[in-house]
């Protein structure tokens, strides 16, 4: 079960609170959100503060509203409130800036930008704001750790696409609708897909790659190849895709490590051949289905690659391993 917000689990809930002064307020964030230290208010005047959270499935969808401050999420923080959100925060009204990941995005009204609650990060607001908040449990929104990395504390919402993914966010937020369980599942499900579409196009526009993340990405690649050597269409362009990447971003990351996209594919479908070549378990299957499971496009392409990385033919390869 994955706990969202005031909420004791995905389904079906709504909640309203305000909080009069700093601690009440303190108390309020970290029920509908995570922990944070508030600072940088007027003591001594008036210090009113709105939440209003909805669930929709497994997201939590919120509108909240203060006065002006800075709200941190410190080191200690992450580690004495250990629960992890992908967040997006939208600026209603006022104006915001978001520090993450060492970027810091300044926010008008109508933009947006994301965040991720296992590391620290911090809001400062210089007036009134509100803000719609869109919580997610991390591990279920489709997004790679290199990707939302790269992404955090950028502003979104300035483009076509991202006006249209900001519009439907927004309106969630404001007016959440009231589904079952399931159905609310599946649309909190298609908003995160939405936002990783805007998310990955700002990404691929800019051509944009945190340099720490790239050996992860590399890993990442490795595995989206071993899940699809059966595809003989595989390529950097499907591989691009899938990691909200250029193709160029993609080759580059891979430059870095001297070597290239189409040799790792290559490498793996040969190293998934001469596996199963050695399986007694398959040794009634063909070299021609072999061939076809590890995604070449023939017998005849599938021996000449075998031959030049192995420097023996499948078939004497396999006869000379007893099989």
């Amino acid at each position: 079960m994955h706990r969202v917000g005031p909420f004791a689990g995905p389904g079906v809930g709504a909640a309203a609170e305000t909080a009069q002064g700093l601690a009440p307020w303190n108390d309020l964030l970290r029920e509908h959100f995570v922990a944070l230290d508030v600072d940088d208010v007027d003591r001594d005047g008036p210090f009113r503060s709105r939440v209003r959270s909805a669930l929709v499935g497994h997201l939590s969808a919120a509108v909240v509203s203060s006065a002006p401050q800075s709200a941190c999420r410190t080191t200690g923080l992450v580690r004495s409130d250990p629960r992890v959100y992908l967040q997006v925060g939208m600026v209603a009204q006022g104006r915001a800036v978001l520090e993450q990941d060492g970027r810091e995005a300044v926010l008008e009204a109508g933009d947006f930008a994301i965040y991720e609650t296992d590391r620290p990060f911090a809001w400062h607001f210089p007036g009134p704001w509100t803000l719609n908040v869109l919580t997610w449990p991390r591990e279920l929104v489709p997004l790679g750790a290199e990707v939302t990395r790269a992404a955090t504390a950028r502003a979104l919402g300035g483009d076509r696409l991202g006006a249209i993914v900001g519009h439907t966010l927004a309106d969630t937020a404001e007016s959440p609708p009231e589904l079952s369980a399931a159905a609310g599942g599946r649309l909190a499900g298609q908003l995160a897909a939405l936002l990783g579409t805007a998310v990955g196009e700002s990404l691929r526009r800019d051509e944009v790659l945190s340099p720490g993340s790239a050996a992860d990405l590399r890993r990442r690649v490795d595995e989206y190849v071993v899940e699809h050597l059966a595809d003989p269409d595989l390529g950097p362009e499907d591989i691009a895709r899938a990691h909200y990447l250029s193709v160029r971003a993609l080759h580059r990351v891979f430059a870095d490590d001297d070597t290239t996209v189409g040799a790792l594919i290559r490498r793996r479908r040969l190293q998934q051949a001469r596996r199963r070549l050695l399986d007694p378990r398959g040794a009634d299957t063909s070299l021609t289905e072999i061939a076809h499971v590890c995604g070449f496009a023939d017998l005849a392409s599938f021996s000449r690659r075998f031959k030049q990385e192995f420097h023996e033919a499948p078939g004497s390869y396999r006869r000379r391993a007893g099989l």
